[in-house]
C-alpha cells in the first residue's frame, strides 16, 4: 500500500473511531482526537497540529482535550525552552484496564440487582431479564480471575 493511501485510510479510520466514541457517549470531537491519537503513525501531536489535522476549531480542541485528559485518556508532555504541549495517548497497563472495567461490570451488576429486589412482581418479564442479566454477569465474573491469571502467564 502506498503511502498516501495508508495516510488517507488512517485518516478514515480516525473518523470512525470518533463515531464510536461518540455512540459511546463521548463528545465528539473528544472521540476524533482519541482516533487522531491512536491511528496515526505520528503518536504526538501539538494543540495546532491537532486543530489542523481534524480541522477543528480551537475552543473545541481544548475543550475536547480536557476532557480526555480528566478521563486519564491523553496527557502531554512539554520540552526543555519549547512552551508548545505535545499531546499523546496515555497508555495504561492492561490489566488495571480489565480492572476498571471490572468495577464498572460489578456497579453495573449491583444497579441490576436493586432493580430485581424492588420490583413488586418478581415474575414480570422486566424481571426475568434482569435475572438472566444478573445470571451472566455472575457467570462471567466466576471466569474472569482465571483469564486475567492466564493473561498473566503468558506474558
Amino acid at each position: 500500500m502506498k503511502t498516501e493511501e495508508r495516510i488517507q485510510k488512517q485518516r478514515e479510520l480516525v473518523e470512525t473511531i470518533g463515531r464510536f466514541y461518540e455512540d459511546e457517549g463521548l463528545q465528539p470531537t473528544a472521540g476524533r482526537i482519541l482516533g487522531l491519537l491512536m491511528v496515526m503513525d505520528k503518536e504526538k501531536f501539538t494543540f495546532d497540529e491537532i486543530v489542523e489535522e481534524l480541522q477543528i476549531s480551537k475552543s473545541s480542541a481544548s475543550l475536547a482535550l480536557r476532557i480526555l485528559q480528566a478521563r486519564g485518556d491523553v496527557d502531554y508532555t512539554t520540552l526543555p525552552g519549547d512552551k508548545k504541549r505535545y499531546f499523546e495517548l496515555k497508555r495504561k497497563d492492561v490489566l488495571s484496564l480489565m480492572e476498571d472495567f471490572e468495577k464498572k461490570m460489578e456497579r453495573t451488576y449491583d444497579l441490576f440487582q436493586q432493580i430485581l429486589t424492588l420490583k413488586a412482581n418478581s415474575e414480570s418479564p422486566n424481571s426475568h431479564f434482569f435475572k438472566e442479566l444478573i445470571r451472566m454477569l455472575e457467570f462471567f465474573f466466576k471466569r474472569l480471575e482465571s483469564v486475567k491469571e492466564e493473561f498473566r502467564k503468558e506474558q
